[in-house]
């Protein structure tokens, strides 16, 4: 019954996280466009949209490693050990 109240707590948090965070990256967003569009005028090899790449793919198998070890963990993020999913 304990679990079941610190998940309801957890998830509650996180939705109040992802609201506050959401307007506010999309004012940031909104802020760097220009600097984002000059920055890709002047990028001539093509790091840019390589560094762009290799980040979707770490943080698409962080998120997977994340879901994953959400489902081992007996009490989500208040579990001290659930920096050690990965090695059960």
């Amino acid at each position: 019954m304990q679990t079941l109240a610190v998940d309801i707590a957890a998830t509650f948090v996180d939705d109040a996280i992802v609201l506050v965070t959401g307007p506010v990256r999309a004012l940031l967003r909104f802020a760097m466009r220009p600097i984002d569009r000059i920055a890709n005028a002047c990028d001539i090899a093509g790091v840019l949209a390589e560094r762009r790449a290799t980040f979707r793919t770490w943080r698409a198998s962080r998120d997977r490693a994340r879901l994953e070890g959400r489902k081992l963990s007996v009490l989500g993020r208040l579990s001290p050990f659930r920096h050690l999913a990965h090695l059960t």
